[in-house]
């Protein structure tokens, strides 16, 4: 069976990183004062009802994120979800509605829709780029190109359009680049004395990679433990295949490469996993995933999604 890295789903590490990002976001609007219009303007006592509305078609993702933001203003909001997680929904389309003080639903709209936005964004890009390859084998996985303290929800939001997880952080699997190899040396952790830096065969960083997972990794987590690493030509893949790697990931390839590399994966090592990166986007996707690699890896995902247009319209005027 073929390693898989974490697949993120809504749990209690994403609930805290969406507290703590959620007393930033309280601090840069409210600062000391707290929501001047509001209090100046809107009585304690008034209620009313919203509806959050999509301005344009999309996938929903966040809904979590955004009842959490309700009740972190103000606890006595009631946040009431009319989709599901990973509905594609087109203008107009009634996403949740958001009822109670009115004050509260004030103070807390644009960090609310912020949330919403970003992550329906993130899930709209990656139901296009699984679209794009429908019918190859070739699964659609994200990276490491994200917003800092967003990583867990942007991938979350992946997730909710289609996609896979590659790995959350440099904790979770090891993938050796032309850097690492530039920089490899003999380690202090096997005991031996410590050699200057040089550079090293990729096969031998991957044998020198399992020896560091049978010494530092407890036995239990061993097998789990991803070993990928980074090539630029066949000619590298020829070398790195007899080594064992789980994944090779195939950079910057053309589709004629690519054919040509997994050709060889299959001819050496059918069970080593072929991964696809570098000049990915919505018109190449196509060709690259047709030349038959399992996986293609799409930095876009997160980093170059468009917020999705959501609004918050009043569906009962706010009432003393």
């Amino acid at each position: 069976m073929k390693k898989q890295f974490h697949q993120i789903d809504w749990d209690d590490a994403i609930e805290a990183d969406w507290h703590a990002l959620l007393r930033l976001a309280a601090n840069e609007d409210l600062g000391l004062s707290g929501d001047l219009t509001t209090r100046a303007l809107v009585s304690d006592d008034a209620v009313g009802r919203t509806v959050v509305v999509a301005r344009q078609q999309g996938v929903v993702a966040g809904l979590l994120a955004a009842e959490m933001t309700a009740e972190f203003f103000d606890p006595r909001l009631l946040w009431t979800a009319e989709v599901d997680e990973g509905r594609l929904v087109g203008p107009g389309d009634r996403i949740a509605i958001l009822e109670g003080p009115a004050a509260g639903i004030l103070t807390a709209e644009r960090t609310l829709l912020n949330v919403l936005s970003r992550l329906s964004g993130i899930a709209t890009l990656t139901a296009r780029y699984v679209k794009a390859v429908e019918g190859t084998k070739a699964a659609i996985y994200d990276t490491r190109k994200t917003t800092p303290g967003w990583r867990r929800l942007e991938k979350y939001a992946v997730r909710g359009g289609g996609g896979c997880n590659h790995r959350t952080g440099l904790f979770e699997a090891i993938l050796i680049k032309d850097n690492h190899l530039a920089l490899a040396a003999q380690p202090a952790w096997d005991g031996s004395p410590r050699a200057a830096a040089r550079p090293a065969a990729p096969a031998e960083a991957i044998r020198q990679s399992r020896r560091f997972i049978d010494v530092h990794v407890p036995e239990p987590l061993r097998p789990g433990v991803i070993v990928e690493i980074e090539v630029d030509t066949l000619g590298q893949l020829d070398a790195v295949l007899p080594a064992g790697p789980d994944i090779v990931l195939l950079d910057n390839m053309s589709p004629d490469e690519l054919r040509r590399a997994v050709a060889q994966r299959d001819a050496v090592a059918p069970e080593v996993v072929l991964e696809a990166s570098g000049g990915v986007n919505l018109d190449t996707i196509r060709a690259i995933a047709e030349s038959g690699v399992d996986r293609i890896s799409v930095g876009a995902l997160t980093h170059s999604a468009v917020c999705l247009d959501l609004g918050l319209d009043w569906a009962d005027a706010p009432r003393a």
